[in-house]
């Protein structure tokens, strides 16, 4: 239960915000603080303090907020100074970032008037239908184009809800994915948010022929949900086009896993936001693969992946030099490779999962709840 100030009441912290490796977190929060007259610090583990933020911070930059301090590229620790009066700003999101939008709307709480963002392509819409359900004068148009306008108005009042949380569909793509290409399996997942802006590897993995059933669709604060029965299936490799790429971002490397188990090849288009991750993530996955047998190509902004049906041949023997995949740091790498493990002729190994904490503390119980060997 979180009792509110009200809009607009929000105090200076007594010291810095430790955000730890939630990159989400630390965006949306300068967001919602920067607009504020007031100083906030914002510090994280050694995976965010490398992670660059200016793209949060040139638009709150525009709105009067200034960056008193920052590491060299605008990484943490930040320190921001917010203005006596911020001014409401149309900002043009420049790349397809739910992050950036969401921190401009939320810096827009507490700015006078009307701020308006411009989203050329579309992302995960969560932030607007939250906005909206605490009552927030949040409106969005569609142009002819398929450009969103989105306009809030500042300063107005919010009213505390009760909030249904579905399950997270990144989070689900894990045992989903082990589900598709350990034989035999046959799961259901509950309770999964099915908010079209977020089925991207759902829709893949149907393509690519994944046995995965839709069951009791249904809404739940204002998102839809449902249950997915997976099975085991033999996957056959696709071409992902890249304007899927938003509406599956955080997925590509798990998927990555389920094309190393598919037939023929998976071209993954459209990555140059895993670039920019908790580590390059394109080329951590890209490593990995090739690490325990993979054949895979890397490319700019794209990976290429043929796959082995049945896993035979892939993995790499424990006890050899360099077999332990490493991860970065990177919760997903961790948790995409763990999933390969499962399926692969050999073990799979990777130098970390302790960060795994940071978004799916429950991995492990529930994944060795299904049956699962992991050491």
């Amino acid at each position: 239960v979180i009792r509110g100030t009200g809009n607009g009441a929000l105090l200076q912290p007594e010291g810095p915000l430790d955000f730890g490796n939630a990159g989400t977190g630390s965006r949306l929060t300068m967001g919602l603080v920067g607009t504020y007259d007031m100083e906030t610090t914002f510090i994280g583990d050694a995976s965010l303090s490398g992670r660059p933020m200016g793209r949060v911070l040139d638009p709150l930059r525009q709105m009067g907020v200034q960056v008193l301090k920052a590491a060299p590229g605008d990484r943490m620790p930040i320190t921001l100074r917010g203005p006596k009066h911020a001014a409401p700003i149309t900002y043009r999101v420049p790349m397809a970032s739910a992050q950036v939008k969401s921190a401009v709307l939320l810096a827009g709480l507490n700015t006078p008037g009307i701020t308006t963002v411009i989203e050329p392509v579309m992302t995960r819409d969560h932030t607007e239908k939250m906005l909206k359900g605490f009552g927030a004068n949040l409106t969005v148009e569609t142009d002819e184009r398929g450009v969103r306008h989105i306009f809030i108005e500042g300063q107005g009042k919010l009213t505390g809800q009760t909030i249904a949380v579905p399950g997270d569909p990144s989070s689900a793509g894990f045992p989903l994915v082990a589900a598709l290409i350990v034989p035999g399996s046959d799961i259901v997942i509950e309770n999964v948010l099915m908010n079209p802006t977020r089925t991207g590897l759902l829709l893949t993995l149907q393509e690519m022929g994944g046995r995965i059933d839709i069951l009791n669709p249904r809404n739940a604060g204002g998102e839809d949900v449902a249950d997915l029965r997976v099975r085991y299936s033999e996957l056959k490799g696709v071409v992902v086009p890249p304007e899927r790429a938003p509406s599956m971002i955080d997925e590509y490397p798990v998927l990555a896993v389920a094309a190393s188990f598919a037939e023929g090849e998976t071209l993954m288009q459209g990555l140059e936001e895993l670039r920019v991750k908790e580590s390059d993530r394109l080329a951590a996955v890209a490593n990995g693969l090739k690490l325990n047998g993979v054949d895979c190509t890397e490319g700019e902004a794209s990976l290429a992946v043929r796959g082995r049906p049945g896993g035979k041949g892939l993995g790499a023997h424990p006890n050899g030099p360099d077999t332990a995949v490493k991860t970065h740091l990177d919760h997903r790498i961790a948790m995409s490779f763990l999933i390969m493990g499962l399926a692969t002729e050999k073990p799979v190994t990777i130098d970390d999962a302790n960060m795994i904490a940071t978004s799916f503390p429950e991995f492990m119980g529930l994944m060795k709840g299904l049956g699962a060997e992991i050491e």
